[in-house]
């Protein structure tokens, strides 16, 4: 059997280049409909944005909750991959299995988190203003 380098498989070009648009929606897609903490993380940007749009949010703020959001959905995506990559090698409980999955969702948690923290400093000046505190 002819040994091909990774080199020979990995090709260049505006195909696929272009090509690679398509796998990484399909990626997002996956994670959309399998994953339902990639749900929760949609629906709490949808939640994100829509607020941006209502207070009125300075142009910095939107940008740091906008790197906020991408931050967590990569986080989601890059723990559905280890997850994958992880059932790919071994379906039985595993302690390092079990490690580098737990490893994975621990990662996206802290981005989870530091997000909900931007999103108190963003908002509660905000959420004062309009109740008039």
């Amino acid at each position: 059997m002819t040994k091909i380098s990774r080199d020979e498989i990995k090709k260049r070009g505006f195909g696929r280049f272009f090509k690679s648009f398509g796998y990484s929606i399909e990626g997002l897609k996956y994670a959309y409909k399998y994953e339902q903490s990639m749900l929760v993380h949609v629906i709490a940007t949808v939640c994100v944005i829509s607020a941006n749009f209502f207070f009125h949010v300075s142009g910095i703020e939107w940008l740091i909750t906008i790197l906020a959001i991408g931050m967590v959905l990569s986080a989601e995506l890059i723990n559905t991959a280890i997850e994958a990559v992880v059932d790919l090698v071994t379906l039985e409980i595993h302690p390092l299995a079990k490690i580098a999955k737990d490893c994975g969702s621990a990662a996206t948690f802290v981005l989870a988190l530091m997000a909900g923290a931007i999103g108190i400093v963003v908002y509660v000046p905000y959420i004062i203003a309009l109740l008039g505190l």
